[in-house]
């Protein structure tokens, strides 16, 4: 992964104990932890995770499995071995800050929800009960994983960082921000809406040689003037919405029901392509779980309003340029700059044979996968580095 550590190779065998607890919040689960302890045999890590990135890195990245400690999903548990650390997974409503199972010597990765201020300020709680164990010695390292705000308006952050005399490193964070230097900072993926229930997609589950209805699909909120808009129009001016699986809403919903999911779902497995115009930011679940399902992305491939991919005083030379880490990734997407030219890719999907298309549903699921397992890989290796200081 270009935006995560190169690939490092530990020859000394030991296994480190992480734990992930999840903090349950409305919609969103506000924040993770990683708790990580040193054995004599072992190290571990635990950590505490929110609902959304917390259960896209434990169950879709790590691949791990959750089981019910107290009734109705309070409190839920899950291990597992990766780069031999074994990783402790916390989650649930009656999972709260000074109330984690730590123990003297831990080392923990928070992950946090920092979209809007509401999710800021549980996650600064997170935070600062944080510091509070790491003076008081229980725990030693602390690493973090945020799902930032979608503008990369994240600057509330930069005190907790070890670079600004806090105690966190190091910094995994969501979208296109210029924090990442690749040494204490690093990119991460926002993955698919599992807040929204979206599943764990299997390959083998899929039917990859199966005719799909649609040629490409948009279930999604229409703003008055956005880009998506302009999208619509282009497909009916053109003649061409009778071709795709359209859902519109004017309302954004945080939530899915059980038919709304069903839907979505639906109309991915149905569809050769998935429209993804922009919204508040470039990147969003729509992509990964197209990718999932084998249907190919189609991108908005420009930056949005912002700080994201600039420089927060804006004195910056480099270029903007929208979802680094999946374009570094070889991400096989079709990226367009102006929905105008989406009347030629629709067109010529018609002339592309079955074979073809099949084919390109192999390798766009196979390369998702690949992501995946290089994005276990890259966090592991990090964190073991960061925290136990192996060799490379």
């Amino acid at each position: 992964m270009a935006s995560l550590s190169g690939k490092m190779r530990f020859t000394r065998r030991c296994c480190c104990h992480v734990m992930f607890v999840l903090y349950c919040g409305f919609s969103f689960y506000a924040a993770y932890v990683f708790y990580i302890r040193g054995f004599r045999h072992k190290q571990s890590i635990n950590p505490a995770l929110n609902k959304n990135g917390g259960l896209y890195l434990w169950e879709h990245v790590l691949g791990g499995d959750l089981s019910d400690v107290l009734a109705g999903g309070q409190w839920k548990e899950g291990s597992l071995i990766a780069n031999d650390v074994l990783y402790s997974f916390y989650t649930g409503p009656a999972v709260v800050p000074r109330g984690l199972p730590v123990v003297d010597g831990t080392a923990v990765v928070l992950v946090a929800n920092g979209r809007e201020q509401s999710k800021v300020t549980v996650a600064q709680e997170w935070l600062h009960s944080l510091s509070e164990q790491v003076r008081g010695g229980s725990v030693t390292k602390a690493a973090l994983v945020l799902l930032g705000n979608e503008r990369c308006e994240n600057d509330w952050l930069r005190p907790f960082l070890r670079m600004h005399g806090g105690f966190v490193e190091p910094l995994f964070l969501v979208y296109d921000s210029q924090w990442p230097d690749e040494h204490t900072v690093f990119q991460w993926p926002l993955g698919v809406a599992t807040y929204r229930h979206f599943p764990l997609v299997k390959p083998e589950d899929l039917k990859l040689e199966t005719p799909r209805r649609y040629i490409c699909n948009f279930l999604g909120t229409v703003y008055p003037g956005s880009s998506r808009e302009m999208m619509l129009n282009i497909l009916s001016q053109e003649g061409l919405s009778g071709m795709c699986f359209m859902h519109t809403r004017t309302q954004w919903q945080p939530m899915e029901t059980a038919e709304s999911l069903d839907l979505y779902q639906h109309a991915l497995q149905q569809s050769d392509l998935t429209l993804s115009p922009v919204g508040i930011n470039t990147e969003c679940y729509r992509i990964y779980e197209a990718a999932a399902y084998g249907s190919v992305p189609v991108v908005e491939d420009v930056m949005t309003p912002g700080y994201c991919g600039t420089n927060s005083d804006n004195s910056s030379n480099v270029s903007p340029i929208p979802l680094h880490l999946l374009k570094a990734s070889n991400a096989p997407f079709i990226f367009l700059t102006d929905w105008r030219e989406l009347p030629k890719i629709l067109r010529r999907e018609l002339a592309l044979s079955m074979r073809e298309k099949v084919q390109r549903r192999v390798r766009l699921v196979r390369w998702y996968h690949d992501f995946l397992a290089h994005l276990r890989e890259d966090f592991t290796t990090i964190i073991r580095e960061a925290f136990f200081h192996e060799p490379t």
